[in-house]
């Protein structure tokens, strides 16, 4: 049977089902870490939390997730050039397992490492399978997009119940038994991959061979790399000996950010410059990079769910619904359960649309004007609570409405793309780069958060809101010129 023929999984090959239920997952243990990460940070400590100020957990929150994607290049790479797709995949799988069982351990030790183990197998798992999606279909298969949002809605089914589950246990019985849980929902993704990899049949069993040209090239990366790395050890060693520029958390936060835009300029230098990128390759790597910088700021948006909304939650939200108290972490399920029943809705109307529908780069436009909008009511929220009065719940209802509505915009839109962009040779690597504006995002809207940490939280929201509005009308000014620098790839 030919990829085209088959329809084994709600008419898609059967081939999505493995991969549908290992990402499932994977988002359990990740979303069900995040929706206890900053409250458990914020938590004193003799009531089993780190004690940490507010805006110590937000630099934190953003440097673990802008680590997790960032990873994902490197990923991306390894699996390309060593590992293949299906092998990074799953030891990725164990070492997010071993990372959630990690930080099930007491001590801030345990935590810090346990989150280490996590980037270092997310960064592995993450871009790789979504990879593995795209190849199962052949180029101008009419179902890509609607696997990819399939695919999407997998992922979701594991982001809503993880904080249902996760969330109580966390904060109301143990926050280590929390973490614990998410190792366990790791756990059985990695026996699932393991057992349906037949599936597949050949999508990314094997690394791509490198011509003798691309393979030096690859060396000198590596080599380079591994000499950076090695010397940015040896000058952050004697700063921190030395005391001009101590390892304190702070600081780790403020130097991630230039390492983040380090890769990101070297990234895009390479692939406007070097000569391993054909003339059309490079127009379509231009594009790339113009839904890079729209997808980094869509996320520092969507991102404020497991920082500043999550706090919302807690201190300034009626947690009662129909006369029960609802732990804080639990909201972030919202936007999962939205994306669960709107899923299958965009899916329907990209296939009803066809050739008719929106570009991508008219999507991204779209996805940055209601993340504004989203921002414009939680400044409403916002100063409704300011006088002290607690909001009700339909606020972050809402708001995580819309974001989710954003999010099917731009989020499987994205990863489609990526695999149409890319050169099959550097199909990994340029899923990591995809990850990259999801790190670039994350970090920056850790940094927003922890900026306006001591201030209302009503300003950080207007600033989002006023942002992501003018980048949104900036991108839907110039999505026909992106559009054609897509070719055939649109």
């Amino acid at each position: 049977m030919t990829a085209s023929e088959d329809r084994g999984f709600f008419g898609q090959p059967r081939g999505l089902s493995t991969l549908f239920f290992t990402e499932l997952w994977e988002r359990f243990g990740y979303y069900g870490m995040r929706s206890l990460l900053v409250l458990f940070m914020v938590t004193a400590t003799e009531n089993g939390g780190l004690g940490f100020t507010d805006t110590k957990a937000y630099g934190v929150y953003g440097l673990y997730t802008a680590s997790v994607y960032g990873m994902s290049l490197l990923g991306g790479w390894v699996a390309d050039r060593i590992l293949g797709q299906r092998r990074a995949v799953f030891a990725g799988g164990i070492l997010i397992a071993i990372g959630y069982l990690t930080l099930a351990a007491p001590g801030t030790a345990s935590f810090f490492s346990g989150l280490l183990v996590i980037i270092l197998g997310t960064g592995l798992l993450k871009p790789n399978i979504s990879t593995i999606v795209g190849q199962i279909y052949t180029k101008d298969d009419p179902r890509r997009d609607a696997g990819f949002a399939l695919f999407y809605m997998g992922i979701n089914i594991g982001a809503m119940i993880a904080p249902l589950i996760c969330g109580p246990l966390g904060e109301r019985v143990n926050w280590h038994l929390g973490f614990a849980t998410a190792g366990i929902g790791m756990t059985i993704g990695v026996i699932w991959y393991w057992a349906g990899q037949h599936r597949l049949d050949e999508a990314g069993l094997h690394p791509v061979h490198a011509s003798p040209e691309e393979a030096a090239s690859q060396r000198r990366m590596l080599r380079n790399g591994s000499l950076g790395v090695l010397a940015l050890l040896v000058i952050v060693s004697f700063l921190h000996v030395s005391g001009i520029y101590p390892v304190t958390v702070a600081n780790l936060v403020n130097a991630a950010g230039f390492v983040v835009l380090g890769i990101t300029l070297a990234v895009f230098a390479w692939i406007l410059f070097s000569k391993d990128w054909a003339s059309e390759e490079r127009k379509r790597g231009i594009a790339i990079g113009v839904l890079f910088i729209a997808s980094a700021l869509f996320w520092s948006a969507f991102e404020q769910a497991g920082s500043s909304l999550s706090i919302f939650a807690k201190r300034y939200t009626d947690n009662r619904l129909l006369g029960i108290d609802v732990p804080a972490s639990m909201y972030q399920s919202l936007n999962a359960a939205w994306l669960v029943v709107l899923s299958p809705v965009f899916a329907w109307l990209w296939l009803r649309l066809g050739k008719r529908q929106p570009a991508s780069p008219t999507k991204f436009a779209l996805a940055l004007l209601v993340a504004g909008v989203s921002f414009v009511w939680m400044t409403a929220a916002a100063m409704r609570a300011s006088d002290g009065v607690k909001v009700s719940p339909m606020w972050l209802i809402v708001v995580y409405l819309m974001h989710t509505v954003g999010e099917l915009l731009l989020s499987p839109v994205g990863l489609s793309a990526m695999t149409r962009l890319a050169p099959v040779r550097y199909a990994g690597l340029m899923m990591g780069v995809w990850f990259l504006s999801l790190s670039m995002g994350n970090y920056l809207g850790g940094r927003m958060a922890a900026l306006y940490g001591d201030v209302p939280l009503q300003n950080l929201f207007q600033f989002i809101a006023v942002f992501a509005l003018a980048v949104g009308v900036v991108l839907a000014l110039i999505a026909r010129p992106v559009t054609r620098l897509m070719g055939d790839a649109r």
